[in-house]
């Protein structure tokens, strides 16, 4: 029988002595041996989370997981490169497996298949189910992941952060969270958190609401940066860093938001206007570099080499010369049919100057609509998503990756990667082996941090779940990751130090602009 989860969010909790949780009824741990009398059976076990037939970094925490199926014990053997390790649990089928043990093992696997066995004892004793394996590939993965997690609210910004796992371990550093409860006079976001070229040396992130502004970081100092200006359009949004220059390009959005009341899409976040900006961050100068009513650019990325900007953009005729207002009204009627191209400029480092926009993916005469390009570190690839309209996949149910060979011209589908529900926001690893993304798989209400190799001749594997101590925790924690970002090194501020810049609005700086 296939135990079910049950997502609790408890506000409060009564503690129980020790002797009364024994009494409530729980099992001792068995001792972590094959079991001697085995019966195979021929279905397979049901796990959580999915790691069957995967290829995992050398570098990763373990693969703890829980089986769901009814049984009074449970016994997890891993055998590779002459090596074997073993995990056993009581009832609740929780496998935990030996942090140094599990360490050794992948690194003498790199190449290698490592084979699992996964035993149950049930009431008339043990079965053994079907085997599985698990890849080690010879590529690590970049050891920090940035995300922030959030509650699907809509209003408030209560409890939300930014923070950074180890993904060689399960620590997790904060590096800053606002008011765990809510006040309206602290009420502040923050959002789009950015690395230049997978490093921690320089960082960004919004501050939306109170304390408002962009807070940069650089090489262990932050400040906060006004960076409204009535020569562009809105605000600051979304950011690429340049690979080796102290330049930022922006999008610049009119957002907003939307709800369904029968449809099977949740929440719908549209642009009414949007254009492409470049920041200085030594001058601290903002100019335009798109600046345009009928066409809405956005997600902007650089290439490796600095020389070009990927972004995505929509062409909506009906936007010219219009008020923001009009433009507000209408693209509550269109929402549906705006479909943006994967798009291309060029950049001229010396003149700091941008050419003509290329279209790189005409995904409009596809009846489809592309959004967050990011360019793998080999310069290779273009990586992003493909949904059936707009630019904010992570509630689009249609939202899958996609890959565009710049050598060939190639556009293809990452089939092995991709689910049937929500895949988004995703960024490489830096040597171009390793993808994450967040994905609404599970459950389809909460986005989670999932993992895939991509190989040596472009072809993504199937993704696995970001490996938690308690395979349950994805499940139980009431809130979702976003933007997750792969870094080699870990921030250095302390989440005080980051809250001492966002709570100092005296000292925050104004943008020019040129």
């Amino acid at each position: 029988m296939k135990k079910n989860f049950i997502m609790l969010n408890i506000s409060k909790l009564f503690i129980l002595s020790p002797l009364a949780l024994c009494l409530a009824g729980c099992t001792a741990t068995p001792e972590a041996k094959v079991p001697g009398n085995s019966t195979a059976v021929n279905e397979a076990a049901h796990i959580f989370p999915d790691y069957r037939d995967i290829v995992v970094p050398p570098n990763v925490a373990p693969l703890n997981l829980q089986i769901t199926d009814e049984a009074e014990a449970y016994v997890a053997q891993i055998k590779g490169a002459g090596r074997e390790v073993l995990a056993a649990a009581a009832d609740d089928g929780k496998l935990q497996f030996d942090s140094l043990e599990w360490k050794n093992l992948l690194q003498a696997a790199k190449g290698q298949k490592l084979d699992v066995t996964l035993y149950a004892q049930r009431k008339t004793g043990w079965v053994k189910f079907p085997a599985y394996t698990i890849e080690v590939a010879n590529e690590p993965i970049d050891r920090y992941l940035s995300y922030r997690l959030i509650e699907p609210s809509y209003e408030l910004y209560r409890q939300l952060g930014l923070y950074q796992r180890d993904l060689e371990s399960f620590n997790v550093k904060t590096i800053y969270e606002n008011n765990r409860n809510f006040n309206q006079d602290e009420n502040h976001c923050v959002n789009c958190h950015n690395y230049q070229n997978y490093s921690t040396k320089r960082m960004l992130f919004h501050v939306r609401a109170k304390h408002g502004g962009t807070v940069f970081i650089e090489n262990g100092k932050a400040e906060k940066m006004n960076m409204k200006s009535d020569s562009i359009l809105s605000s600051t949004v979304y950011p690429t860093w340049h690979p080796t220059k102290n330049w930022v390009v922006f999008s610049s959005n009119q957002t907003g938001q939307a709800f369904h009341m029968g449809n099977r899409e949740k929440v719908e976040v549209v642009d009414y206007g949007s254009d492409l900006v470049f920041y200085d961050a030594d001058k601290k100068q903002l100019s335009n570099i798109l600046k345009t009513d009928a066409d809405l650019e956005t997600f902007p990325c650089w290439t490796p080499d600095g020389l070009k900007v990927f972004y995505c953009s929509a062409h909506i005729p009906q936007f010219a010369n219009t008020t923001t207002e009009q433009r507000r009204d209408l693209i509550t009627k269109i929402y549906n049919t705006v479909r943006y191209n994967l798009m291309s400029i060029t950049f001229d480092p010396q003149t700091r100057t941008f050419g003509q926009p290329q279209l790189e993916y005409d995904c409009a005469a596809l009846g489809k609509s592309a959004a967050v390009p990011r360019v793998s570190p080999d310069g290779r690839y273009v990586l992003f998503t493909l949904a059936d309209y707009g630019q904010f996949h992570i509630w689009h149910k249609t939202s899958d990756l996609y890959v565009k060979d710049l050598q060939t011209g190639e556009v293809r589908a990452l089939d092995a990667t991709n689910s049937k529900a929500v895949d988004s926001y995703h960024s490489w690893s830096s040597n171009g082996r390793w993808m994450v993304f967040s994905s609404r798989r599970d459950d389809g209400s909460y986005t989670r941090p999932y993992i895939a190799y991509f190989d040596r001749e472009g072809k993504g594997h199937k993704a696995f779940l970001l490996p938690q101590r308690d395979p349950e925790q994805n499940l139980l924690l009431t809130k979702s990751y976003n933007v997750p970002e792969l870094t080699r090194d870990a921030v250095t501020l302390t989440a005080d130090e980051v809250k001492a810049c966002i709570y100092a609005d005296e000292k925050a700086q104004k943008v020019s602009y040129k």
